[in-house]
């Protein structure tokens, strides 16, 4: 990365002591290069999670460039797990020391003996290097929010209450009603909070989304007058802390993680009466990386430039050639070897020194630099690492491939799958979806998920499944399977080199919950008739109950319009299958899953996804008429076939003509003046019959005339199609 000096103003230095004292104290942060999860293995049995690329460059590499341009003067990276290469990438990148005025200052904090992130601020607190206020990060966290606000609400706080020692930073992300998660993979989160003073008042990251009620302790009701519940708000991870919070580490050895401990502890401490507090992010991009669902969601955002500056033109690696940004959101580098027959498709990222063969197609995904890739692949959705060589004729799904890895010729990557540094599959071998695949076996001490990233190898492997038990490609079999001392099975160089890992406590039919692979369509429709049971039955253990509470308290909770929540939460899925994040043959299951939850009716999802195609086509647009009416027909006809799924019927069909009214009257008025243009494209495209125009315009009769612009608009149309049916009939 090259680094860029910014400047903080004020002139020299200057020797008075009042100077001195009136200039504010450093902006500190302390970065956890840990995760101490066990999420990202096998891959991080060899690498630190933070060091891993995403979209060519380190995670940790976005979370440094952030912090220097929030304001940070010193940040301290704590790490553990193969801290030397942590400790040589910040060498080697120029971030370690001082870079020069006006710079970060970047310091390595080492240890062997932290297993936690308790432990981890711990050490921080034993180092005596904070000296105030600081900024709490995870080193796998991406954002370009302004810390300006949330800085400044913590430090009046801090003024008016000392008790208040901690702000956290939330966003809106509502979870799907299906799955119960985020689109970053995440189960929801179940928040109280005062909507006057911001303070958090219960949180639960673990809510047993088989209830449709939460338990609330009383005395929270009881003390605060009004508190808004929420289940659609995402931690961000960033956090803002008074100095006191490393000593309430240091006194309470209980506390190891973050929330499920200290944010919990201090919730219910009442001899304490520490006071933690929300700041949620309406402007900026802030999301953490947990698991290989938001590593793919993540990747998506920064090819897309939710993330800018953070995106791949921008911020680049000082040793290989800057991207640049092409049509259609493709990045190259300027010295990719591309043959003339092979397709780079929308969304995708190459990098420098590979070279891609005859007919070969490249869709959705991201490749590494020094990638060798021969005639006729497919790689659809999958992110392909450094110095990867893949044969003549193979498929890669939805997958992740280290670096190093070599695909035999006719190899076939399932989604889901994870192939570890430097595995090799051979010809024409299947690899199932979501297997993982490492050259190193399986530890057996994975029965905690707040263990370190890597463990000792010595203590002892998991049986492997063999290989041998892989479908093959074609007419070739797959070569049976070696023992190798330990007693686990690894295949020879004509199968695959690697032990496969076993999955958890869990099992492969829990995958798909933090995967790269899009949900299956069978798993969306087998939770989908779950939610259907939910909505119909009559059983009052699945009603919510509200907790006791003293009635000298008045308690108020806020709720929104229903309808709109919905139509959000629609538009926000729609957004997602546009970038990707979404399968467009799950899009209707999702749709219609929260349909179920807001219990509406077919005609409101017509509205609701009418008004998101149209939104889709006013962000594409330009300026000018001509322009928006261009892709608004582009976006009709690409999306007709979802919008038919809602127009069985005339009355969805007039809902669709009402919805559009009142876009063009109230939330994008830009279409008022194309009304009449757009409306024989609907009719082209079958999204509305002549029945349902007509009805419209003969309910518009007796109507106020401020009701009847978009008829008048359109009476030359309407007037056609009275004479074409009139025609038909005789």
């Amino acid at each position: 990365m090259s680094k860029k000096s910014r400047s903080r103003g004020g002139g020299g230095a200057s020797g008075d002591d009042h100077e001195d004292l009136a200039r504010p104290p450093p902006l500190q942060a302390v970065l956890l290069a840990d995760s101490f999860t066990l999420k990202f293995r096998p891959i991080t049995l060899e690498r630190p999670k933070v060091l891993l690329p995403l979209v060519h460059m380190p995670m940790i590499e976005y979370t440094l460039t952030w912090l220097e341009s929030a304001g940070v003067d010193e940040a301290f990276v704590f790490c553990c797990a193969h801290s030397h290469q942590v400790k040589e990438y910040l060498d080697k990148s120029g971030w370690a020391g001082k870079a020069g005025a006006g710079s970060m200052s970047v310091t390595a904090v080492e240890s062997h003996d932290a297993i936690s992130a308790g432990d981890a601020l711990r050490v921080i607190y034993e180092r005596g290097v904070i000296h105030g206020d600081f900024v709490l990060i995870s080193g796998d966290t991406i954002s370009n929010m302004s810390l300006k606000d949330a800085l400044q609400e913590h430090m009046d706080r801090k003024k008016k209450d000392p008790l208040a020692v901690m702000t956290m930073i939330l966003k809106h992300s509502k979870p799907s009603i299906l799955t119960h998660q985020t689109r970053l993979g995440n189960d929801e989160i179940v928040m109280a909070i005062d909507p006057e003073t911001k303070e958090l008042l219960y949180y639960e990251d673990r809510a047993d989304t088989s209830h449709l009620y939460v338990t609330i302790d009383k005395d929270i009701l009881t003390n605060n007058s009004t508190l808004q519940l929420h289940n659609d708000m995402e931690d961000c991870y960033i956090d803002i802390c008074s100095p006191e919070v490393l000593s309430l580490f240091t006194d309470n050895f209980d506390y190891q993680h973050l929330r499920r401990h200290f944010v919990k502890g201090l919730l219910v401490d009442d001899i304490m009466g520490y006071k933690l507090y929300t700041h949620e992010l309406r402007s900026g991009y802030a999301a953490r990386i947990d698991n290989f669902r938001s590593y793919d969601t993540v990747s998506k955002d920064v090819i897309q430039r939710w993330t800018y500056p953070m995106v791949p033109d921008v911020i680049s690696n000082r040793d290989c050639s800057e991207s640049r940004l092409h049509r259609q959101g493709i990045y190259k580098a300027s010295d990719v070897t591309l043959s003339h027959s092979a397709q780079i498709g929308a969304s995708s990222v190459v990098g420098s020194a590979t070279s891609i063969g005859d007919h070969c197609k490249v869709l959705n995904s991201v490749i590494g630099e020094g990638c060798k890739i021969g005639k006729n692949v497919l790689i659809n959705g999958s992110y392909v690492w450094d110095n990867v060589i893949i044969e003549d004729g193979c498929k890669v799904s939805n997958s992740l491939v280290c670096d190093g890895v070599h695909l035999k010729a006719g190899a076939i990557v399932e989604p889901g799958c994870v192939l570890s540094f430097n595995v090799e599959v051979g010809k024409n071998v299947v690899v199932p979806a979501h297997s993982k695949v490492s050259l190193l076996p399986q530890p057996s001490n994975e029965d905690s998920d707040e263990e370190l990233e890597y463990a000792d190898t010595n203590s002892g492997v998991t049986e492997s499944t063999p290989f041998s038990s892989m479908r093959s490609n074609g007419d070739q079999a797959t070569v049976p399977s070696e023992e190798d001392e330990s007693g686990t099975s690894k295949i020879g160089t004509c199968g695959v080199v690697g032990y496969i890992w076993t999955s958890g406590d869990t099992g492969i039919l829990e995958e798909w919950r933090q995967s790269i692979a899009p949900i299956p369509k069978e798993k969306l429709e087998e939770l989908q008739h779950a939610v259907s049971e939910d909505d119909g039955s009559e059983d009052e253990s699945n009603n919510p109950t509200l907790p006791d509470k003293d009635d000298s308290s008045d308690i108020a909770v806020e709720d929104d319009d229903p309808f709109s929540k919905f139509e959000k939460e629609v538009e926000e899925t729609f957004q997602r299958a546009l970038g990707g994040g979404v399968n467009r043959d799950n899009l209707i299951l999702e749709i219609n899953g929260l349909r179920l939850a807001y219990s509406l009716q077919h005609a409101d999802c017509a509205g609701a996804v009418f008004y998101s195609v149209m939104k889709s086509a006013l962000v594409a647009a330009q300026s000018t008429n001509d322009t928006l009416l261009k892709t608004t027909a582009e976006a009709l006809g690409k999306w007709k076939d979802l919008l038919r799924n809602y127009t069985k019927t005339i009355d969805e069909e007039m809902e669709i003509l009402l919805k559009f009214e009142e876009m063009c009257q109230e939330t994008t008025k830009e279409f008022s003046p194309l009304f009449s243009e757009i409306l024989p494209i609907l009719y082209d495209k079958d999204v509305v019959s002549e029945d349902a125009i007509m009805r419209w315009a003969e309910e518009k009769e007796h109507a106020d005339e401020s009701d009847k612009v978009f008829v008048k608009q359109s009476e030359a149309f309407i007037q056609l199609l009275l004479l074409y049916s009139v025609a038909q009939g005789s």
